[in-house]
């Protein structure tokens, strides 16, 4: 019996590629931003691509934040 512990399968303890995906989003939100210099009309996909970039770079810094207080592991 496993007592208090909690059942983990093995492929959970591997270590992930937190940095990569840290990097991907960045590169994500970079990518969205240069696409408001388009051939488009109107202020609405402008406001989009800046919101979604955002949001990205958002997630990244609270993610950062977290683990450096060690609210995250």
């Amino acid at each position: 019996m496993a007592g208090s512990e909690p059942v983990t399968s093995p492929d959970q303890h591997k270590p992930g590629h937190r940095k990569a995906g840290q990097i991907g989003a960045v590169l994500s939100a970079l990518a969205l931003l240069a696409m408001i210099c388009g051939n488009h009309e109107g202020k609405v996909e402008d406001i989009w691509l800046a919101g979604l970039a955002a949001l990205l770079l958002i997630i990244v810094i609270g993610d950062v934040v977290l683990r450096r207080n060690g609210l995250r592991s």
